[in-house]
């Protein structure tokens, strides 16, 4: 089964702490062979996805942005990134060579054509850039891929 990610970036501690758990129960559900997860390995939802995928005995692929995407980590997040990219079964790049909206948009476009499911870690709201959570969900629905919302209650965005 491969399963890919869109999700906020900008969670509070106790809301990612949230969402992982039920990215970790949603994952145990799937009983479907070997977990293949796909990330972008963006902040936030889709790096707690990587670990909820790892936890749960799967593997996972990262479609990086661009080369530089390390840049747009947060400083005190780069370790946690290095650590993930580095457990990655495959590193897939976009061809893009600089990270911003074109990229984004380009590797989210990687990440859907290469799966059977989507998580969303989205609150619902309809708005945002060409790239974010919502137009990831947008493109989901019209393309018909099976996805599956999160965003317990008591998660917040920071």
């Amino acid at each position: 089964m491969r399963i890919g990610i869109t999700g906020h970036t900008n969670l509070t501690d106790a809301g990612a702490e949230l969402i992982y758990r039920a990215l970790v129960q949603h994952l145990r559900s799937r009983d479907d062979g070997e977990l293949v997860g796909v990330t972008c390995l963006a902040d936030g939802a889709d790096q707690l996805f990587a670990r909820a995928v790892r936890e749960v005995g799967g593997v996972y692929e990262v479609v990086l942005p661009a080369p530089d995407y390390r840049r747009m980590v947060p400083i005190e997040r780069r370790r946690d990134f290095d650590a993930l990219l580095a457990g990655a079964r495959k590193i897939l790049p976009t061809g893009e060579a600089r990270s911003g909206r074109a990229a984004y948009v380009a590797a989210n476009r990687i990440m859907l054509g290469r799966v059977e499911e989507l998580i969303a870690v989205w609150d619902g709201l309809e708005h945002g850039d060409p790239g974010g959570t919502a137009d990831v969900v947008t493109r989901a629905r019209a393309a018909d891929l099976p996805m599956t919302v999160i965003w317990p209650a008591g998660a917040e965005r920071a």
